[in-house]
């Protein structure tokens, strides 16, 4: 056996669970190694959840350039240079990267690029790239190999007609001129913004009977009526029968559920954003069996898999497929497995979608207080009634607060609206702390702010909002 080493703990994938599990054993003076397949920060950080969010940035202040007028300044001529858009979100994810390479450094964590697998219990080698056949001897082993877009079968994903949001990520010159996305989930949403603000005709596409299904009911109603006055084309409740990729344009047969006809559509590209698979792709040893869940790994509380030394973290645990979420498990999986105190497994975590308007969300939606039989009340609050919010031109969307009817239990909350994914924080750490509706509306928010919206909400679950 060729350059024996022994660790720790070896850490198989380098996104948001894997660098930060790998940061953490640093710091708790562990010597520990992170392999990656590609570049240190995963697909969130190179392909994912970063570049996305500059391209959405682009894309938002591009659109707010349009509203110049109606803030008393004059802008002319206003143009966009599609290969500058998509080459400053390589740029912005190759700054991250380095910055989690330093983190490494500073953590004393060893870092590799390959592909990594576990031989057996408690050893692992680099089967692919510069330091293939390098094996290592490890107490223990976190699997951070995370998820992969989800593919239609038989359609081939060539990065020009067709694409997931990997290739949707790649630097090109100009955007299509139409572009039909399949599946309105944050991906397919996030997408569906950004391509029409640039000037592309998108249709979005979604089986389910709303557009971002996870969300509630209100805010998916919300946020389609928003697209369509954007000039997105909304299907939702269809289902897409046949596709045809030809030379210069993909066509699509559509089937909405409950009508016999179907609708013929086409477009210069189509965007798959229907989901993820797991991918453990050569990251186990015929000698490693763990048991899987449809392909996901399964975990006890303290993040441990059915093999004693070998735990996972992050997506390839299966959903709440989220970056923070990632980054929360890992660190409670090094944590606990170290002898120190984990907070166990996601119970109360934010959900966030940075179209516009955006989403930002926790805990139970309406129609899940409604099957559960909770006994609860709604306040709501709209964004039209904030000063903050129409002073800054960003009036669209609500605050909507679901609690207990007795106790004031705080069961969920829901944002659509500018900076939601910035204001939801505070109803995770009132959930978390067991805080009450009452307790948030009593706690005295600055004004003019957009928080203030959450007080609000808090207030109307009682008929005590004083703006609305």
């Amino acid at each position: 056996m060729a350059d024996n080493t022994d660790y720790d703990l070896i850490v198989i994938g380098g996104g948001p669970a894997g660098y930060a599990g790998a940061i953490r054993a640093g710091q708790l003076g562990k010597k520990v190694a992170c392999i990656e397949l590609e570049r240190a920060g995963g697909t969130c950080l190179n392909w994912g959840c970063i570049p996305t969010k500059a391209l959405l940035k682009s894309a938002e202040f591009y659109r707010s350039l349009a509203k110049a007028e109606s803030f008393g300044v004059g802008v002319k001529d206003v143009s966009f240079d599609f290969a500058k858009v998509m080459d400053r979100s390589r740029g912005v994810a190759s700054t991250m990267a380095k910055g989690v390479e330093f983190l490494f450094r500073k953590n004393k964590v060893d870092y590799f690029v390959g592909r990594a697998q576990v031989s057996a219990p408690g050893l692992v080698e680099i089967t692919e790239g510069e330091q293939k056949w390098k094996f290592f001897k490890t107490k223990n082993v976190l699997l951070a190999t995370g998820c992969k877009p989800r593919r239609l079968p038989d359609v081939p994903v060539d990065g020009v007609r067709v694409m997931t949001s990997r290739e949707a990520l790649e630097p090109r010159k100009s955007p299509p001129k139409s572009i039909a996305i399949l599946g309105a989930g944050a991906i397919g949403v996030e997408f569906a913004y950004f391509f029409n603000a640039f000037g592309s005709k998108v249709t979005l596409i979604e089986m389910l009977p709303q557009v971002v299904p996870v969300e509630d009911e209100d805010v998916a109603k919300a946020l389609q009526r928003s697209f369509e006055k954007q000039g997105i084309t909304v299907h939702v409740n269809t289902k897409v029968d046949k596709v045809r990729v030809g030379k210069d344009k993909v066509e699509l047969t559509l089937l909405k559920a409950g009508e016999a006809n179907s609708t013929e559509i086409e477009a210069e590209t189509l965007l798959i954003a229907i989901g993820v698979t797991p991918n453990l792709e050569g990251a186990l040893g015929k000698a490693v069996k763990l048991e899987l869940d449809r392909g996901y790994v399964k975990v006890n509380d303290n993040y441990e898999s059915s093999v004693k030394g070998i735990y996972a973290a992050g997506d390839i645990i299966g959903p709440p497929w989220l970056a923070h979420v990632a980054t929360y498990e890992a660190v409670n999986a090094v944590s606990g497995m170290f002898g120190h105190h984990s907070g166990g497994r996601v119970k109360i975590f934010p959900g966030a979608t940075y179209c516009q308007p955006q989403i930002g969300s926790t805990g139970l939606t309406e129609k899940q207080a409604k099957e559960k039989k909770l006994d609860y009340k709604v306040g709501k609050f709209p964004f039209t009634a904030s000063g903050k919010a129409v002073a800054a031109g960003d009036s669209e969307g609500f605050v909507k607060v679901i609690s207990d009817t007795k106790t004031g239990e705080i069961y969920g909350v829901h944002i659509l609206g500018n900076e939601a994914p910035e204001l939801i924080a505070e109803y995770v750490l009132a959930m978390n702390s067991e805080l009450t509706v009452d307790e948030v509306h009593r706690s005295i928010h600055a004004h003019p702010t957009l928080s203030e919206a959450l007080m609000e909400a808090a207030a109307a679950t009682s008929g005590e909002a004083i703006h609305i």
